[in-house]
């Protein structure tokens, strides 16, 4: 399997960590949609080094499907061809209040999107007339003024992130790959996602997905080590299971009723007793804890039969660069 991990830099940085990212071995770099633009840190890093570029994931809801094609298309042009468009929903509370944009149908809005951009992007590629009306966007006017044209490496792809059935289902139904999202657990991906890809498949006619795994990773070569990645693992994991939209992945485990505990204590600010909330055993089942070694054993496990690449998270400590090229030269099966 081939390693992802997320480019957790300023984009006045980015440049200076992708090559150190790069240099320690990785295969590809994502930025997801948090303090800074989910684009700029990608294009800074196009420039720096060559690799796998993705927006991990770009939230689609409050963009409009052209403005994300233009994005897509110009850093496909930027990275020579390497660039994945990620996209993906949020949550109601952060679409309306943080973005100030509208939640309705999301799953259909989603759908809809995919499907824009990929016929926008088709329509510069082979110079077809631009041609989309649905129900939440239509695009029926490109003069050439505006079109730049095939791009010489081909149109991205054009990936859908997704946790509940119905969103997974739409993305084997209409992207170019499901990222499946971070939280979760070897059961629930087993039971819960890949029979909706093969529902979605079987209902669009397809037969091959492409699957980009997520996981969150506490790695340290000693106990000490681990213990500290393990507290930033922690508090991601308390935040997501905060998350009604999350509780499925907590259901199939038998811990449903962990969801509104940890609710409750987030709106009150309590966050060390939402991260003592979160155990051992609830840590280790959600994520993946131990040396590089251990660490791709287990992603190997999870996903290396339906899978040839795997995006990791290291939240809340800095996993030394030996150590996440180490993950990747055991992922690759390396000495």
């Amino acid at each position: 399997m081939l390693l992802d991990v997320q480019l957790d830099a300023r984009p006045d940085r980015a440049a200076d960590r992708a090559r150190e990212l790069v240099g320690a071995g990785v295969d590809g770099l994502f930025t997801f949609e948090g303090p800074h633009d989910v684009f700029v840190p990608l294009i800074a890093a196009a420039g720096a080094v060559e690799t796998d570029l993705m927006t991990n994931v770009a939230i689609a809801l409050p963009r409009s499907p052209m403005h994300l094609a233009h994005a897509a298309y110009d850093l496909q042009l930027l990275s020579k061809g390497r660039f994945r468009l990620g996209l993906g929903s949020q949550i109601r509370p952060h679409i309306e209040h943080r973005y100030g944009a509208t939640w309705h149908r999301p799953v259909a809005h989603m759908r809809e999107i995919v499907l824009a951009v990929k016929t926008i992007l088709a329509s510069w590629q082979g110079g077809d007339r631009l041609d989309f009306r649905g129900e939440f966007t239509r695009h029926t006017l490109m003069p050439p003024t505006f079109v730049p044209g095939p791009n010489p490496y081909g149109a991205p792809p054009v990936l859908l992130g997704a946790l509940g059935p119905q969103m997974t289902r739409t993305a084997a139904e209409v992207a170019d790959g499901l990222l499946v999202m971070p939280f979760h657990s070897h059961r629930h991906f087993r039971e819960r996602t890949l029979p909706a890809v093969a529902e979605g498949l079987e209902r669009a006619g397809r037969e091959v997905l492409p699957i980009y795994p997520q996981a969150i990773v506490a790695m340290g070569r000693t106990a000490e080590e681990q213990e500290r990645a393990l507290h930033g693992v922690r508090a991601l994991l308390a935040f997501y299971g905060s998350t009604p939209a999350y509780r499925p992945v907590l259901e199939v485990e038998g811990w449903a009723d962990l969801q509104p505990e940890l609710n409750a204590l987030s709106k009150t600010g309590h966050v060390a007793a939402m991260v003592d909330l979160v155990d051992d055993t609830v840590a280790r089942t959600l994520a993946v804890v131990g040396t590089p070694e251990e660490c791709a054993a287990e992603l190997t496990r999870r996903f290396g039969d339906v899978a040839d690449r795997v995006c990791v998270y290291f939240p809340g400590y800095d996993a030394p660069l030996d150590q996440v090229g180490d993950l990747g030269r055991a992922l690759r099966g390396g000495p």
